[in-house]
């Protein structure tokens, strides 16, 4: 049953991503942004095409970090040391246009998609 809802939950990101032209376009940019090594910000309005972009993320098993209104604190701190650590192999931070604008610096970012 594990395997069926893998697959099934696979197919159903296969089909989101092909069904929306906007989401073609980002795959094959973030592909090639990923080849050429550039670290990239996502930001968005909606968390909850922030939940698909993660979910899309984690398929093409791409290392992010994620920040929105419901992560504070420590955790918030957390998620902007690793993708700046040296060295980290994050290659994406999510972004919510309203908690991303507050007093942050993702200065290691090269690439900014809204």
């Amino acid at each position: 049953p594990d395997d069926d809802e893998f697959y099934n939950k696979q197919e159903a990101l296969q089909h989101l991503i092909r069904s929306s032209g906007k989401l073609i376009l980002l795959d094959k940019l973030l592909i090639r942004l990923r080849e050429r090594g550039n670290r990239v910000l996502i930001f968005s309005q909606m968390v909850r095409m922030l939940d698909i972009l993660a979910e899309y993320l984690k398929y093409r098993q791409f290392p992010f970090q994620r920040l929105d209104g419901s992560i504070k604190g420590e955790l918030r701190k957390q998620a902007l040391d690793h993708f700046n650590a040296e060295g980290s192999e994050d290659f994406c931070f999510l972004l919510s246009t309203r908690a991303g604008g507050l007093g942050i610096n993702l200065a290691s970012a090269d690439t900014v998609v809204i």
